[in-house]
């Protein structure tokens, strides 16, 4: 009868003896400067050390760290993204069939795919468990310092096996050899050869302590970015709870519609005011129309009651002590151009009059009525930042099946834009949402999804999704009811994507539409992105 007992008591016994010992190793590494038995004859030794006093590397058991070992693929990225600091993802969507979600490696090999810094060895497979040749790590230690290499007919290695490296592989070889991160044995590479554990300490340690690495690996400072998150269908409190998890800094509610006789209502709470100054946020109040056309005409065509919103928005700003607004008309009527862009002019002089920023959101130019009324240029010289909405491409009640936003037609709406104003001045929104598109007797119709309920809807359907290299995003297709549907899924990987080519182009900021429908990973993710970015080796 006592068995279980015994047996239950025996297993705490022995997670707590674990735990000892794991805390032993520490004190011994700290005692007599040594965290490994097998180490003492090792010519990698000090940096072995060096980076296990650090939290870069631990052993393969107590007290043992093989560094004859050969190491593997999963195992490399994740030191490495250790000394680069990046975080791991645990992406909604799997990359690799091979990554299982609960692997331990799964975190890091996301992360390592999102920056760019790793490839699977096929469309789905990553291979995890095998070993890293010397020259697979020479790519990924290249791609890590964004290096830039040579064309590989013009590459000429002085080792004496050149011959044995692979055409792909001999640029990035000639970049680690150049920048004295990986030499020849010798006067061999064995570009073939597993790299080993001790091998890989010598080359991770020299980030760390080479001050052309160690500089900006060990800088703490924020990237200058504005982050500016819309308030839509929470509550404050579930808004505050939503900005405080997330990387937001600019706060932009939906507090000021335009009304009758010209005239805004006001939705403000003084206690989200109170929370953002304690929690060091801004606001960026939203104003918007409501898509009215004739109310925006109204407004627009009477001088007095333009002169008398202005007026008021003023004293909100003033009275509640806003930092900036967010203009969002939209849907306005393409004769009324000259008036919304004097009415900026207008609005922008009297914001700077009373230090606060304005910003005014705009649809990208694709050559429609909805956009005509847009003068990107004035508009772009008279706001603080002109906040572009980089989405719907294909939008709800398109008769064309599509991506939310594309990564090719995001990076083209942003360089369309580019050629009229600043990138500086730039905020560049991306959407946390997407489309569930159906179509059944040839008729088109979608249902918005935001990224929760994409996250759940696909496994709940037995679905695998697949990487589209052209749009870099999951697709995913299936038949419910009699009919065929199809989404262009965004999650950490399409988003990471798009924060790249933003950042690529030197934009002020990102904005996201709308706080609240995201997944918790998308953030690790666009934080790695942008502290990444912030590296200039």
């Amino acid at each position: 009868m006592n068995k279980p007992i015994y047996r239950k008591c025996g297993a705490i016994l022995l997670i707590f003896t674990l735990l000892l010992f794991a805390n032993t190793d520490r004190m011994v590494s700290a005692e007599a400067g040594t965290p490994f038995d097998d180490i003492s004859d090792s010519y990698a030794q000090a940096q072995i050390i060096d980076l296990f006093n650090k939290n870069k590397i631990t052993g393969t058991g107590y007290r043992t760290f093989e560094p004859d070992k050969p190491i593997t693929r999963s195992e490399f990225v994740t030191l490495l993204n250790r000394v680069m600091n990046i975080e791991p993802v645990n992406a909604e969507i799997p990359a690799f069939q091979d990554v299982s979600k609960d692997a331990w490696f799964y975190g890091p090999v996301e992360a390592g795919l999102q920056l760019g810094l790793i490839d699977g060895t096929g469309p789905d497979r990553f291979e995890p468990q095998n070993f890293i040749t010397r020259q697979e790590a020479a790519a990924l230690l290249t791609r890590g310092l964004k290096q830039t290499v040579s064309e590989e007919g013009a590459v000429s290695l002085p080792f004496s096996d050149s011959d044995r490296v692979a055409a792909w592989a001999k640029p990035y070889v000639d970049s680690v050899n150049r920048l004295g991160l990986m030499s020849g044995d010798m006067n061999l590479f064995r570009p073939g050869d597993p790299i080993t554990r001790q091998e890989t300490a010598v080359v991770l340690d020299k980030l760390i302590t080479a001050e052309q690495w160690a500089k900006p690996l060990s800088s703490n400072a924020s990237p200058n970015l504005i982050q500016l998150g819309w308030q839509y269908n929470l509550t404050t409190a579930e808004y505050e709870q939503a900005v405080f998890t997330s990387g937001i800094n600019t706060l932009s509610p939906r507090w000021f519609f335009l009304g009758k006789d010209s005239l805004f209502t006001d939705e403000s709470d003084p206690s989200l005011i109170a929370w953002a100054k304690q929690h060091n946020k801004k606001i960026w109040a939203m104003v918007g129309n409501h898509s009215d056309k004739e109310l925006t005409h109204q407004l627009l065509s009477q001088p007095d009651h333009g002169a008398s919103a202005i007026k008021q928005l003023i004293s909100y700003v003033q009275n509640r002590q806003f930092d900036g607004l967010n203009l969002d008309f939209e849907n306005v009527d393409p004769k009324d151009r000259a008036l919304l862009t004097s009415f900026i002019q207008d609005l922008a002089k009297e914001m700077h009059a009373v230090n606060a920023v304005l910003s005014v959101c705009v649809s990208p130019d694709m050559g429609t009525d909805w956009t005509e009324a847009f003068d990107y240029a004035a508009i772009g010289s008279s706001a603080d930042y002109t906040v572009l909405m980089a989405y719907d491409e294909h939008w709800s009640g398109d008769e064309t099946a599509g991506s939310v936003s594309s990564l090719p037609w995001f990076r083209s709406v942003l360089e369309h834009l580019i050629k009229v104003m600043p990138a500086q001045k730039i905020i560049e929104a991306l959407p946390l949402y997407t489309q569930d598109w159906a179509v059944s007797n040839g008729i088109t119709a979608s249902a918005e999804l935001n990224l929760e309920e994409q996250n759940r809807l696909i496994p709940s359907l037995g679905l695998n999704a697949v990487w589209n290299p052209g749009v870099s995003q999951y697709v995913v297709s299936f038949t419910q009811a009699g009919q065929q549907h199809q989404i262009w899924m965004e999650d950490s990987r399409s988003l990471a994507a798009k924060l790249q080519a933003s950042l690529a182009d030197h934009v002020a900021g990102v904005a996201y539409w709308y706080i609240g429908s995201e997944s918790p990973d998308i953030w690790v993710s666009l934080n790695n992105v942008m502290k990444y970015d912030s590296y200039h080796f």
